[in-house]
């Protein structure tokens, strides 16, 4: 058994649509959640920008005692993943966006998939999209915007709308039933993406659940699950300012299951 807590990483606030997950799924283990906020969003900046934020924020989870690292950023997993697990000792779970689960389950064998450029440009995406494209239609769309809409509170607002109906619309007509988010901001539009599906029969996918189930594994093939008795903590940083750091809690109360 180890009460230390679980580190989760993003580069804002998307994350704690990870972390509401591991709340829920593991209700005694501590949660100790760093979003970058200074340099959000990671989309769209080079590999070795991204690397070096990565880096230090990791560095600062480490300095908490963490016992296992949960990169919930897309765009932070295609561009870092393997130098973090070169670098530290500690069980390190990634993001990948749920293509097969949404291939294997699709009726109309068309599949979309909505994230950030780095995630789409990324050799993981690359890997699984060259596995799967034999088996549906996969159509990409990077979410232009999304980011900045879930970092400035603008989730149910007209431009959120609008911005959401120039990514999706295009998706839907082409026939999709799945619509997979390739970012962990995405969630946190999920309101708004619904009310651009409207009644038609597609289904909204994310990768929270299969990274919950992930950490639920490694927790126990290591041994490592909190004491059952224990009180779970949670514990919040980032590279940004207090007004910030009071936003992510803020955030994560909202959050909660």
């Amino acid at each position: 058994m180890d009460n230390r807590p679980i580190g989760v990483f993003d580069s804002g606030l998307g994350g704690l649509s990870v972390w509401r997950e591991l709340q829920h799924g593991l209700p005694n283990e501590s949660l100790c959640y760093f979003g970058d906020g200074k340099n959000c969003p990671y989309g769209d900046q080079s590999k070795e920008e991204v690397l070096t934020y990565v880096i230090n924020a990791v560095d600062e989870l480490i300095n908490h005692d963490i016992k296992m690292l949960v990169i919930a950023c897309n765009a932070a997993t295609a561009y870092t993943i393997d130098v973090l697990r070169e670098k530290y000792s500690i069980p390190i779970v990634g993001m990948e966006p749920a293509i097969k689960p949404a291939v294997l389950e699709s009726k109309s064998k068309i599949v979309g998939i909505v994230a950030t450029a780095a995630t789409l440009n990324g050799q993981l995406f690359h890997n699984t999209y060259k596995k799967y494209s034999n088996q549906a239609t996969i159509l990409s769309s990077v979410g232009r915007g999304f980011v900045e809409l879930v970092e400035g509170d603008m989730e149910d607002t007209p431009i959120a709308q609008s911005r959401v109906e120039a990514v999706i619309l295009p998706l839907i007509n082409a026939g999709v039933d799945k619509i997979v988010l390739g970012c962990t901001h995405y969630p946190f539009l999920v309101n708004t993406i619904n009310k651009v599906i409207a009644n038609r029969d597609i289904q909204i996918i994310d990768s929270a659940s299969a990274v919950k189930s992930r950490v639920k594994f490694i927790l126990k093939q290591g041994d490592i699950f909190a004491d059952k008795d224990n009180v779970a903590n949670y514990e919040f940083l980032t590279a940004h300012n207090n007004e910030y750091l009071l936003k992510l809690k803020n955030k994560a109360s909202s959050a909660k299951i």
